[in-house]
């Protein structure tokens, strides 16, 4: 399962013209077409990614430090430029909020930080994973804690080892018992599909609601 940090404009995470369901069943439809090129606009640091879409969609990425414009070939560098430009006070808010977010903190934490968070989601993980065992029928064999970046934790079901994110001390302490949840339920269900889904909505129906506030 992996960290995000970022925020998208719009309920969807986009801005501009969003493709309809006959333009999301062709083929190649959203694929990368180029590398992806870098380049400032009025000193912002754009990433701007070529793809098979309609319209132009922005998120940002690196920890609000890289503006990622997705757009198609057609459009051109000056038609970005002044999207970017149009999008400006979007963008300082965006990094604001960044800025204040519990995974902003993160970056700048000291080894004293790292420690804290570890000794605090130690204290409260054994606990949460014993209440859940008996009642997914599993059985976690060993329990790491680390600080990562990209991930809130991981599992390894053939050996039953799984791992937390130490940077979950950050976040509300539903969020910790979330990602037990889904590490757990990953001794079940290997992959992330519907299967994984159907048996996240049977043991925590507010999975997506818990999952929500990570981001």
């Amino acid at each position: 399962m992996r960290g995000r940090t970022g925020a998208h404009p719009g309920a969807h995470g986009r801005t501009g013209t969003h493709s309809g369901a006959r333009d999301r069943k062709r083929a190649g439809h959203g694929a990368i077409v180029s590398p992806p090129q870098e380049y400032e606009v009025d000193g912002i640091r754009v990433r701007l990614v070529r793809k098979r879409i309609r319209g132009v969609h922005m998120r940002l990425a690196d920890a609000g430090e890289v503006v990622v414009v997705s757009a198609p070939a057609s459009v051109s560098k000056g038609e970005i430029a002044r999207f970017v430009r149009t999008h400006k006070s979007w963008i300082e808010k965006q990094r604001a909020v960044l800025r204040q977010s519990p995974m902003a903190q993160a970056e700048s934490a000291s080894p004293e930080d790292i420690a804290s968070w570890r000794e605090v989601v130690s204290a409260c993980v054994p606990a949460l994973i014993a209440a859940w065992e008996p009642i997914m029928g599993v059985k976690a064999k060993t329990v790491a804690y680390r600080n990562m970046k990209s991930r809130w934790g991981s599992c390894q079901p053939a050996t039953g080892r799984i791992c937390i994110n130490v940077r979950l001390a950050l976040y509300p302490p539903e969020c910790l018992e979330y990602v037990v949840v889904h590490e757990l339920c990953h001794l079940l269900e290997r992959g992330h599909g519907p299967k994984f889904h159907a048996l996240m909505d049977a043991f925590m129906p507010d999975w997506k609601e818990r999952r929500a506030k990570l981001r």
